[in-house]
């Protein structure tokens, strides 16, 4: 089964509040089996319109991508990052 990754472009309108949700979502990442491979750190704009904060993660498989994202535990995260920032999400499969 082919792993699957999480890309996130964020911007954070609030860094103190945005804390809240890095914590509040750590248990779903650590049940599905999340690996952050980039969070955060330099970046070079290339096309587009670039955001502030990309983070790439990777899960065991485009499921458990998913299942994390629509767990009850990430929803209450989900709730406080929209307070607080801006972002793109999108799931991809491995080759």
């Amino acid at each position: 089964m082919p792993k699957a990754y999480w890309i996130a472009r964020v911007d954070v309108r609030d860094p103190e509040r945005y804390k809240d949700y890095v914590s509040t979502a750590k248990p779903a990442f650590e049940r599905f089996g999340a690996k952050f491979l980039a969070r955060g750190g330099q970046f070079v704009e290339l096309e587009g319109k670039a955001r502030g904060r990309n983070v790439v993660i990777e899960f065991p498989s485009i499921q458990a991508a998913v299942d994390c994202y629509n767990s009850p535990e990430y929803q209450v995260a989900a709730k406080i990052r929209q307070e607080c920032a801006d972002a793109e999400m999108v799931v991809v499969e491995s080759v």
